[in-house]
């Protein structure tokens, strides 16, 4: 036990603090901050950041870390004298006092305010080698995987001044909360001494109820101490009990909720027939304990969040809802129908405008092809392309159904044998029905002729009116295959692939090299058990005291 060393308080600058709080916000995302970004952060007017910074490694405020990432990191002296600067500044103290406690999280001073009030004040020392398994004990870290000690003390400051001023306004006998900063909290001080240095009871059964009560009491808000025993229970003249210690509190809605429970329970039966011989059958039960408040949701306590609280009045919210619009569905189903009806009456008078709409478009359609003289064209066009065309398929008919005839005749006077002669003379009758069969081809080439003029004077009619063309005035371009075949050859020259390959391979080598550690370097373990260090001997050093 013994003193805080704040005599330094008095003489830092506003420079010192400016470059104190540069270097605690580099560290949200650097673990070692170099100097040119605390410079950048700080801003001083007239430079000189570099002096201010060997002015606070020199009063142990800082540390400065040589290596490969050279750079500064703030200790825990320095991040008391930021809070107590803030806290001086709000009126919370005045001055502070001699050290009253120590735990394996934290020590305790005595402080007071303006008017000579004495307080009491808590900083949290995560990180000690008596308590570094965070992630197994506490739920800080949430989603993180790494954070500073510095950071994890913070957190474990606001969530006890949370709980601390829950507790207080509704009525708990707990420290009365005054103010907190960073990793400190100012509470009330109370006149008992810790029940572990109580050795004799007037009535120790009375003060066993007290204890249980108390624990009953906390289950029924939704919380639960998961550390209640003679260490955090303090004892005044009256035997009254006041608890204290609150960071590591649970919600009753824990998947260990019981496992804490039975815990406390049984811690204080122990000491009770340890210390005072005094052992009672009577104990409360887990099972046995009646929720009538939602405090846990409130401070946001482990094993119940506030999403899941939103998450049930939602459904408590949408089962209403569901009431409701069963009791209205009679009268909301008849609504329905008669807007329905509304509805296929304006539908049906859409589609008779839609219709009207298509006929006059018809009609305007129709008035401008007859102005242009497009119709009768067209009309008589078609006529010459279906004529035309039945004439044709009419003689290819005919050549097929002749030369069907030639070809069986053909086949059976071979396979019946019969004389030359008489084959001789179904040749000269095929010869002739082949010249007449030309003679008819021609006279329908000319007729195809004389309607191709018809549809080349149409062509060039409707290629004047736009955009009533046919396919016969666009461009056609047709393309003959080529039989030529290609051979590729490589337009790259073999130097130049070459050195592309070496230039990869030199740059490969490179990234190699830069991968490499430095032989010397201290590791990130090697720097984290520095940092223990560094705590342990500030922390039992009497310098400080």
């Amino acid at each position: 036990m013994g003193r805080m060393n704040v005599t330094m308080l008095r003489y830092l600058s506003k420079e010192d603090f400016r470059v104190l709080t540069a270097l605690e916000m580099g560290m949200k995302n650097h673990e070692i901050v170099p100097a040119p970004l605390i410079a950048s952060i700080a801003n001083l007017k007239h430079g000189g950041c570099h002096k201010v910074l060997r002015e606070l490694v020199k009063n142990k405020l800082i540390v400065y870390e040589s290596g490969r990432h050279p750079g500064y990191r703030l200790t825990y002296p320095g991040y008391d004298y930021l809070a107590l600067k803030a806290l001086a500044t709000r009126g919370a103290l005045a001055s502070v006092g001699n050290q009253i406690g120590i735990g394996k999280e934290s020590d305790i001073y005595i402080v007071a305010n303006d008017d000579d009030e004495q307080l009491v004040m808590k900083l949290h020392r995560l990180g000690r080698t008596s308590f570094r398994k965070i992630k197994e004990k506490r739920d800080y870290h949430k989603h993180r995987r790494n954070a500073s000690w510095l950071y994890l003390s913070r957190l474990a400051a606001m969530k006890e001044f949370a709980f601390m001023k829950a507790l207080h306004d509704r009525g708990f006998p707990v420290p009365k909360p005054v103010d907190f900063n960073r990793h400190v909290v100012i509470m009330e001080l109370v006149d008992g001494y810790p029940f572990c240095q109580v050795h004799d009871l007037e009535d120790p059964a009375q003060v066993y109820s007290d204890c249980m009560d108390l624990i009953v009491k906390l289950a029924s808000y939704g919380l639960i101490h998961s550390d209640f025993n003679e260490f955090n229970i303090m004892l005044d003249s009256e035997d009254k009990v006041t608890l204290i210690d609150f960071p590591q509190m649970v919600s009753t809605s824990h998947a260990n909720a019981e496992w804490y429970f039975n815990r406390d329970v049984q811690c204080v039966r122990d000491f009770f027939s340890r210390r005072f011989g005094y052992e009672s059958e009577l104990y409360p039960k887990f099972s046995d304990v009646v929720k009538t408040d939602n405090l846990d949701v409130a401070v946001a306590a482990s094993g119940f969040t506030k999403d899941q609280q939103e998450e049930l009045e939602q459904g408590i919210a949408e089962e209403r809802i569901d009431r409701k619009t069963e009791t209205e569905g009679d009268s909301t189903d008849e609504e329905e129908e008669e807007d329905n009806d509304d509805d296929d009456d304006s539908d049906d008078g859409n589609d008779e405008d839609e219709t009207q709409r298509e006929e006059n478009r018809g009609a305007s359609l129709e008035s401008g092809f007859t102005s242009l003289g497009i119709v009768k064209s067209a009309e008589s066009a078609e006529r010459t392309e279906i004529s035309a065309g039945g004439e044709a398929m009419g003689t290819e008919v005919t050549a097929l159904s002749d030369s069907s005839d030639v070809e069986l005749r053909t086949s059976s006077t071979d396979l019946a044998g019969q004389d030359e002669g008489r084959l001789q003379r179904d040749t000269d009758d095929d010869k002739g029905e082949e010249d007449k069969k030309r003679k008819e081809g021609d006279s329908n080439d000319g007729e195809e002729e004389e309607g191709g003029e018809d549809m080349e004077d149409l062509s060039v009619q409707n290629s004047q009116h736009r955009p009533f063309r046919d396919e016969a005035s666009k461009p056609r371009t047709r393309s003959s295959p080529s039989m030529s075949s290609t051979t590729s050859e490589a337009t790259i020259r073999p130097d130049v692939i070459k050195n592309k390959v070496k230039r990869n391979l030199l740059k490969k080598q490179k990234d190699q090299r830069r991968r490499r550690v430095a032989k010397g370097e201290a590791s990130v373990t090697t720097r984290k058990r520095r940092d223990h260090a560094d705590t342990i001997k500030h922390s039992w050093s009497g310098d400080w005291f």
